[in-house]
Order: structure tokens, then sequence, then C-alpha cells
């Protein structure tokens, strides 16, 4: 009951979604109508949609994604006819007479005719919910988790159907109150028609910004409405808090105690490529125990897991222990094989890697996280997972545990000690105070600059005077774009103000593939002895290629300190500070 309740709450919120901005004129359009012959079976027709395409991405494969795309745009033309009837009663006779006689119907029936029709009505509301069901938050994502680890049931229909039911509430809301606004406007000004042609421009903006992405990236970055805090807050509150640090979460091992049973481990089958192996099927791997991990190879905190993965990877390889990387990228340029390919190769990463550019496995997984590791047993069944660093004799206890399982006798109780040197070497917790920040504007914080960001555009910045801890700017003639900034003018530069023991930049650099010089200074001098290995210690280096960069490595006490590099050439691109 607790559980339908936080799914009932979830829809309600969605709401104030961004993406459902776009939505709202299809509902404000069956306003002025009686609610039970109009507004309800618009509504129904939305929840019963968005109910099906929620179930079907809770059990089906990719080709219930794509399907669910085709049904869209689908969507779209229908809805944008429906548009421009209201827009357009000419118009809209001259588009609908090559329709057959029943969509001829419906178009009449809802853009020209005051009566109202449930049956059009139901139908536009199948069309609408088609658009609605990507405004979906944590609770929903909570809901489906539990149908792909546990499969379709009774209780995951009651869950999506009380989400659903929630969503409606809140639209029926709005379209009550809609409808008394519009009644009001009618009255008060006497411009039905022009409210009639008003909704029928709003509908095809709304398609247009559907159509363009806009629903879910624009919107989403202008609205303050967001409802994914709300919905998280509730399932913190309700669920416990998911720790998103990438901690473990799951049960301590001890004793040989059974580990629970967490799903079963999915089909292999949406990778790109795979490197250092034929391509991998979960039934191929029956009878073996395997570790999935989510990695990307210019991540900091999946860099330093890497010592042990490899160390299991040769301890227990003849014991039948299968070691797989998914490689799901984070930037545009971790998608390039070639160099994820150079990359394994320097890192010495010999198992076997599946290239997951679409994510295909990343959401079969439900995954979240880099790095994540996934446990399974011989008989295919996810039995542990693990988020993040650390805790790495926890997760070796359960390799043993599931080998032993398994009938092996001779599993040694000894636990590895990785020889992790350079960026593999694990952070500073205990004096580090900077947190991950990102350079290009759609995820970037504590931007201290002059003057504000001008999103993909070239600007001259001035660095600020005296940063304050965890502030950070550039310098020179820089283009900020989405995912990365971009240097047009040699001699610019990037500062941060920063307490770790490392840190590390992800450069690359730029289309013209050219080593880029640069020198870095700590408060203004040479590294020394804090130079990272990417640097020597007057602070010169070159950006070579894209990938992550350790570019300070303080050998004594941890303090703040102002970092600085200035590159001597144009072109090069930042992506991400790290720091360990």
């Amino acid at each position: 009951m607790l559980l339908l309740l936080l799914a009932y709450l979830g829809g309600v919120l969605t709401i104030v979604s961004p993406c459902i901005l776009p939505v709202l004129p299809f509902v404000f359009a069956r306003t002025g109508q009686p609610f039970v012959k109009s507004g309800l079976p618009l509504l129904a027709g939305m929840a019963v949609t968005f109910a099906l395409v929620a179930s079907l991405a809770a059990v089906g494969g990719a080709w219930v994604a794509q399907l669910n795309q085709y049904g869209r745009w689908l969507a779209l033309v229908f809805v944008a006819l429906f548009a421009l009837t209201l827009l357009l009663p000419q118009l809209a006779e001259r588009l609908t007479r090559p329709l057959v006689a029943a969509g001829s119907r419906l178009s009449e029936a809802a853009g020209h005719d005051s009566r109202p029709r449930p049956g059009a009505s139901f139908l536009i509301g199948v069309a609408t919910g088609l658009l609605w069901a990507p405004c979906a938050g944590p609770i929903l994502g909570l809901v489906l988790t539990g149908a792909a680890l546990q499969g379709a049931s009774i209780g995951t229909t009651l869950l999506l159907l009380a989400y659903a039911a929630g969503a409606a509430t809140s639209l029926a809301a709005a379209l009550l109150i809609g409808g008394k606004l519009f009644s009001a406007m009618k009255r008060a000004l006497g411009a039905g028609e022009w409210i009639r042609r008003g909704l029928g421009a709003l509908m095809l903006a709304g398609v247009a910004a559907i159509a363009l992405g806009l629903d879910t990236g624009v919107l989403a970055q202008l609205s303050t409405a967001s409802t994914g805090g709300l919905e998280q807050h509730l399932v913190d509150r309700v669920l416990g808090e998911k720790n998103r640090n990438g901690q473990a979460t799951a049960v301590k091992v001890a004793d040989n105690r059974p580990l629970p049973v967490e799903g079963d481990l999915p089909a292999l089958s949406g990778a790109v490529q795979w490197l250092n192996s034929p391509p991998l099927t979960a039934e191929a791997l029956r009878g073996k125990v395997v570790l999935v991990d989510f990695w990307t190879y210019s991540c900091i905190n999946c860099l330093r897991t890497l010592p042990y993965l490899k160390a299991w990877a040769a301890k227990y390889h003849d014991q039948g222990l299968v070691v797989i990387g998914v490689h799901a990228p984070e930037f545009a340029f971790e998608r390039d094989v070639g160099n994820v390919t150079a990359a394994m190769k320097k890192l010495g990463v010999t198992y076997p890697v599946a290239i997951d550019n679409d994510y295909t496995l990343w959401r079969a997984f439900d995954n979240e996280y880099w790095p994540a590791h996934y446990f399974v047993d011989t008989q295919g069944r996810i039995r542990y997972h693990h988020f993040g660093e650390g805790d790495y004799d926890q997760s070796e206890r359960v390799i043993q545990q599931l080998l032993r399982e398994a009938g092996h006798t001779q599993v040694s109780t000894d636990l590895v000690q990785a020889d992790a040197k350079g960026v593999q070497q694990a952070a500073d917790n205990q004096d580090m105070r900077s947190p991950e920040t990102y350079v290009g504007y759609r995820r970037s914080e504590n931007f201290a600059s002059t003057p504000a960001v001008a999103a993909d555009k070239a600007a001259r910045y001035q660095l600020p005077a005296q940063p304050q801890l965890n502030q950070w700017g550039v310098e020179g003639q820089w283009t900020i774009g989405a995912e990365q900034a971009t240097l047009a003018q040699a001699n610019g530069r990037i500062a941060y103000r920063f307490q770790a023991r490392d840190l590390h930049l992800v450069l690359g650099p730029g289309s013209h593939g050219r080593p880029i010089r640069f020198k870095v200074t700590v408060d203004g001098k040479a590294p020394g002895d804090a130079h990272g290995t990417d640097v020597a210690p007057d602070g010169s280096g070159q950006v070579t290629e894209q990938r992550l960069y350790q570019l300070v490595r303080q050998p004594g006490g941890v303090g703040e300190h102002t970092f600085s590099i200035e590159f001597l050439d144009p072109g090069v691109q930042a992506y991400a500070f790290t720091f360990g």
C-alpha cells in the first residue's frame, strides 16, 4: 500500500515536470465541454496509453522502445492535424478530404462540432499519452526497475496504474481549472474563435517543441519546476536514501550467508562491438561466475577500480570467473572504438569488453553509475552489486562465495593486494573537499569568470582575482559548449581553487589532432614535487589524445591551492575536473 501511494504521488507531480509543458495545450483544447463526456475520456486515453507503454517498456526489449518512438511520431502527426482544425478550419477541411471516413469524422468532431464526442476525446487522449509517456521521474524508474528484476506481475501493473492515475488526477485538476478560465474569457471577451485559434497555435508550438526534442532538452534547462528532486526526496524518505556517491548498498557478506537473488543477467546482444572476445551471450556464460563492470576510460573512479578487476580476472580465471567490461561512454570522444582500444592497451585490460555506445546494456541493467559492478552466479542470476570505488575485500569475498557455490573446493580465502599507481591509486578521501566539476555549460557549477557563459558562442573571459574554494573559470577566447570548452586562441587559461591531493582534467587536442603544449602552475609557481604523472616538475606537458590527464599530485599535507593551466596552442578541448 505504501508503494502504491508513493507511485500515485509521483504521478501527481508529473504536472510540474518540464517535459509535460508541450502536452498541456492538448489538454486545455478540450476545455469548455462537459468533463464527463470530453475531459474524462481524454484523461482515460492518456492514462491507458501511458500504462501500456510503460508496461511494455518494463517487460519488453529494444523493439518496444523503437515501437514507442514510431508511435510518438504518429501521435505528433495526429495532434498536429487536430491543431490545424482548431487554427484553420478551412485548411483543415482540405487536409481531411484524403483521409478515411473515420478519420474525417474524428477531425470534424474534434475541431468543428461543439457537441462532445467521447470517442474523439479518447483517441486524442491516446495520442497525447504517447507524447506524455517519457515524462517519468525516479519513482517510475523504481517501478520499472522492479519489473525488470522480478518480471511482470500484478503488483507491477498496480504500481503503473497508480502512477498513471496520479498523473491523470493532476491533469484533471488542470483541465477543470482551465475550463473555468476558458469560459470566463469567452464571457468577458466574446472571443471564442480567437481562443480556439490560440489553442491551436499553442498545440502546434507543442508539436514543434516535442519534434525538436525541446520538451526534454531546453525546457528541462529553463524550468525551475523539475520534479526529479521532489520525487527523489519521496523515494529517499520512504525507501531509504540511495547513496549516489557510489558506495555499496547491498547486504554485507559474512560467514558465507546466502546472497539474495537480485534478478537475471540480461541479454548481452545489444553491444555494438566486442573487444578482446567474440560476442558473449547470457546463455553461453551459464556455468561461469560473471562480474560485469560498467566503465568508461576517462572516468577517474573507473580507472581506480581497474587494478582490482584485472587482479581478480587473473587470479580466478582458472576457477571459472569471467570479468566483462561494458564500456558506456560519458563524452562523445569515448564513443570512438579506436580511442577505447588504445586506452585498453595502455591500461592493460585484456578481458572481454562490450562497446555499449547505444546504452542498450546500460538500460537492460537499469544502471546509473560509473563504475558499477554486478556479480552473477553460474545459473545466470545477479546475486550482488556494488556502485563506485571501495569495498574491494567485500567484492572479492562475493566472488569466492559464488565460486564455492559452483562446486569449487580449492577457492583461496586470501585477498588480492592490488598495486595501484599513477591515476589508478586510491583517492585521499579524508582531505578531499573538491567535487567532480564539468566544464561544459550543461552540467557546469561554480563558474566564476566574467562575463557569464555565452553558450556555444566565442567570447573573451577574465578569471576572478581571488576565487573561493571550488570556484573555477577560464581566461582568453573560449567557446563553451554543452559538453566541453574549446580554446579559440593561444595562451588561454583554466584555473580552479581546489583542495585535494590529486587534480585531473579530461582534455583533448581538438579536431586537428595536433599536440597542444601547456604549462601548469600551483599558486603561481611550477608544481615541482606536486606535479602529476602527465606534467614535468617545471609544469610543462602536452595534450596528445582525448583522455584524463593527472596534472597535480601533492606529496605532503593537503590544503587549499589555486591550480592554473595555460595552453600555448589553440584548439584544446576541456571536459571535466576530477580529484583524488
